[in-house]
């Protein structure tokens, strides 16, 4: 493969649209990325391309022009209600992303439309939309595409506004595949026509991208494109202007090590990531009140509606701190952040690379720093190897506060609070045991005592992970946690009627067994006496059964489920049941009840 340098927008083979060019110009976009200089000509051409390369180089430019250009030169007008391109990604983040860029190229064009589907929206309203103004080019999360496909009854007939479709774009492929979308996207593929250009661009290369490729693409053209300085034989994954660290500290050091940085770094802007969506609530509203002066923004995949809204307003923002889970991590834009830090490590390492991506992008310098246990360690070495990302180390910083104290105060007053904290802990613990590099990410080498302090935790929880062992170092609060208010009046006085109609319940279950006690002694044993008879009976009916039919009902069950998991017809089991023998009415009802239960 060739290898491609930037280029201005003039120098194309293909050349591209006046407007076009004036966007461009507008955007500040002088010069093409590699990937740029690669795909773009090749999509114009009408090749299926293949396109890998390093996060923040440009990718979304390289399918957009195309897409619009491609579009453009179309001899015959588009209808509002034909769609001519649709661009697939993982995350509603990212399609708004998409939806955003795409609109400044289509502006200039009233002649096409677009319209955006991802989840968190109400899909009737979507409909509407499209049956309104159309939609040219589609930008959508898969979830809501498939979807849309299945909506024949509210009036949309998408297969067949799909026929006229040229472009097929899956971005961040890899990820799409990843996050269990792969139904989704083979549904979708049915439905589009096969003679169209299709492009996947993705940050890494894996072998269900290469199965997609396969079967998606005709012919295609790949393309790896490589940083400029970073040597041909390098496989580095990470831009080459990132700064990456990683400072090592223990379990119940890590929250006043984070705390700490952020306040020496108040005029800057910060991604920090954790494991879960539950740490992202309990760490995030600990940063809101221990981090002064700084806007602190918290986003995770549980968040429904309020995502976007989030999302774009943390964009916006000259400095400030994001709070997020992996949902940040692939191919999303944020302008100008300086650092992004990785509280926990994420669950593989090709997620790390990502996280490290949203920084140093197209041309910026940026730094990332990854905190790690000391039985973690290794994980440096690891990444050095599996994704040719060498870290620097970061010192430890001795001067810290130590914050817990008031982490914990704050957890004794709020209900809120400590609910959140246990919360965090359960899910840390249990996200740990499933992480993808479990030779370093030891469950059983995790330190609890320090790691329940770290977590500001009144008490240890109860669960699995935990049975069994002993916390002698792990002080609890000296106090019954059930007795501990939310601070929010409505949630508290909710809270009380329900531990006030649990002790009702409670109560008249105690009289209830009382009065049983108190029964006559006769009624008692006549009582007893009846149920033992019953028992004798039913055992001796059920031996009846086992002695004379019990076969017989075996071979029909067996029958019974072979028909219902496919492996013979129906005629080969009524067949099969003409063959046995005539069953006793009391075996007739035994075999109808198995019937229900397989």
């Amino acid at each position: 493969m060739e290898h491609v340098t930037e280029g201005s927008w003039e120098s194309l083979s293909v050349p591209l649209h006046p407007r076009v060019l004036g966007v461009l110009r507008e955007l500040g976009f002088r010069y093409m990325t590699p990937v740029q200089s690669a795909t773009i000509p090749l999509f114009l051409k009408n090749k299926d391309v293949a396109a890998e390369a390093v996060t923040g180089s440009g990718k979304t430019l390289a399918f957009v022009i195309p897409i619009v250009e491609i579009l453009l030169r179309r001899e015959e007008k588009w209808k509002k209600s034909q769609v001519g391109a649709i661009i697939i990604t993982p995350t509603r983040e990212l399609a708004v992303q998409i939806d955003e860029v795409l609109s400044c190229f289509t502006k200039p064009f009233p002649q096409l439309s677009q319209i955006l589907w991802i989840g968190g929206r109400n899909p009737g309203e979507d409909v509407a939309r499209f049956k309104a103004h159309g939609g040219n080019i589609v930008v959508a999360t898969p979830g809501r595409l498939e979807d849309m496909f299945r909506r024949k009854a509210e009036g949309l007939d998408l297969a067949s506004c799909v026929r006229s479709l040229d472009v097929l774009v899956l971005d961040e492929a890899d990820r799409l595949l990843d996050m269990g979308f792969e139904a989704s996207i083979n549904t979708i593929l049915e439905f589009l026509p096969k003679q169209r250009r299709t492009g996947l661009f993705s940050a890494t290369q894996t072998q269900e991208v290469e199965n997609l490729v396969r079967a998606g693409l005709r012919n295609p053209v790949r393309i790896a494109v490589k940083e400029k300085g970073v040597a041909a034989s390098s496989t580095q994954k990470t831009p080459s202007r990132l700064r990456n660290h990683y400072m090592i500290c223990k379990a119940d050091e890590k929250f006043n090590q984070l705390v700490h940085f952020l306040h020496n770094h108040k005029q800057e802007k910060h991604l920090v990531f954790f494991s879960t969506c539950a740490c992202v609530e309990y760490y995030g509203k600990a940063l809101e009140a221990l981090v002064k002066g700084v806007e602190i923004m918290c986003i995770h995949g549980k968040m429904k509606y309020k995502r976007n809204k989030i999302f774009m307003g943390f964009r916006k923002l000259q400095s400030g701190i994001l709070v997020c889970t992996d949902v940040m991590a692939r191919g999303i834009d944020i302008p100008e952040v300086n650092w992004v830090l990785q509280y926990d490590p994420p669950s593989s390492a090709s997620a790390f690379v990502h996280r490290c991506g949203r920084t140093a992008r197209i041309g910026h310098h940026g730094s990332a720093l990854v905190f790690l246990l000391p039985m973690e360690e290794s994980y440096v070495k690891f990444l050095a190897i599996n994704q040719k990302c060498p870290l620097q180390e970061m010192e430890r910083q001795d001067t810290t506060t130590d914050l817990l104290p008031t982490l914990r105060s704050m957890a004794l007053a709020d209900r809120a609070v400590y609910e959140k904290g246990m919360r965090a802990f359960v899910s840390y613990v249990q996200a740990y045991a499933k992480h993808e590099c479990s030779l370093i990410f030891r469950l059983k080498d995790l330190d609890f005592t320090a790691l329940a302090r770290g977590f500001a935790l009144l008490k240890m929880p109860k669960m699995p992970e935990l049975r069994g062992k002993q916390f002698p170092e792990f002080v609890p609060a000296d106090i019954n946690t059930d007795t501990i208010p939310f601070k929010d009046k409505v949630r508290e006085k909710q809270r009380q009627k329900l531990l006030e109609q649990q002790r009702k319940e409670k109560t008249e279950n105690e009289g209830r067994r009382k009065f049983m006690k108190n029964k006559p002694w006769s009624k008692q044993a006549k009582k007893k006496e009846k149920k033992k008879r019953n028992e004798k009976r039913k055992k001796e009916e059920d031996s009846d059964i086992e002695d004379e039919d019990m076969e017989e009902l075996l071979n029909d069950t067996r029958l019974l489920k072979k028909f219902k998991k496919g492996k013979i017809t129906e005629e080969e089991f009524e067949k099969g049941l003409l063959t046995s023998a005539k069953r006793s009415s009391r075996t007739d009802l035994g075999m109808a009840d198995l019937e229900d239960d397989c």
